[in-house]
């Protein structure tokens, strides 16, 4: 199966659940690791969710953004419903910007840990903030290396947190695959708390290496189920331009998922139920 054949055997209501928007005159953090020397408009994504027969997306706000979700918030305002928002917050945000946050379509907050200290999640104001995204049903999304998952996803289920865990796990492969890394992560599915993204692919393996991704899938899949997985193209593929695209997402997804009844519930039933559609 090819991903062109892809968009002509769509489910109807097939959600990306993962990509980035930005314009290269927003403000940008001092700490990035990462500048974008390009556009990624809002125009152009929802023209290739459409390209490909894909229903909706959700907007995950990038890193070198840091905290500023205006353009993010923006762009939910202009979809129209087609799009859904994961935002980057302080703990010590107000009550009511959040809920105006959830009122624009924003679902989730992400918490992108590479480089970053452990937050402290029991402290008041993470305590307050926890609270409070579980009452608005928002999922905590997670990105950090797979190693750093026992210290970070325990006291997030302790406050019955939605959990979602970002490209795999972000186990490190490049010394070859080791299945029994995942073993920590694979654990949780007894929670029913945890969802996991199969996506950016490149992010965790070299173009050489990356026929490995299936393995993993297959990993996820067993402990998790379709249930539990959700696919997200990781448009524009920052850092990674020269080599991903939407195609080969989906593609990627077609190889890790071959049947297709558990592609549709990872592109249709899981996201729309956890993203609110």
């Amino acid at each position: 199966m090819s991903a062109r054949s892809l968009p002509g055997n769509m489910p109807p209501g097939a959600i990306d659940a993962h990509a980035h928007v930005f314009d290269r005159d927003l403000p940008m953090i001092a700490q990035r690791r990462y500048t974008p020397d390009y556009p990624a408009p809002l125009g152009r994504y929802l023209s290739l969710l459409h390209d490909h027969g894909l229903a909706g997306g959700v907007l995950v706000q990038p890193s070198f953004l840091g905290y500023d979700n205006r353009h993010l918030l923006r762009c939910l305002r202009q979809a129209k419903g087609l799009c859904k928002g994961v935002v980057a917050l302080d703990p010590a945000t107000p009550k009511a910007i959040l809920h105006e946050m959830a009122h624009a379509g924003v679902v989730g907050a992400r918490m992108n840990l590479f480089g970053q200290d452990l937050p402290g999640f029991q402290n008041e104001t993470w305590r307050r903030f926890l609270s409070e995204a579980r009452q608005l049903d928002w999922h905590i999304e997670v990105h950090c290396p797979v190693t750093q998952l026992p210290d970070v996803l325990p006291p997030l289920l302790a406050f019955d947190c939605k959990i979602v865990i970002d490209h795999f796990g972000r186990p490190d492969y490049e010394s070859g695959i080791d299945l029994s890394t995942l073993d920590y992560l694979c654990g949780l599915a007894q929670t029913q708390r945890v969802w996991v993204k199969l996506s950016a692919a490149y992010r965790v393996w070299s173009e050489k290496t990356i026929a490995q991704s299936s393995l993993v899938a297959h990993r996820l899949l067993q402990a998790f189920s379709a249930r539990r997985l959700v696919w997200g193209s990781d448009w524009p593929h920052t850092e990674h331009e020269a080599s991903a695209g939407f195609d080969r997402a989906l593609q990627h997804l077609a190889d890790w998922i071959p049947q297709e009844e558990d592609r549709f519930a990872i592109l249709v039933d899981t996201p729309r139920l956890l993203f609110q559609f």
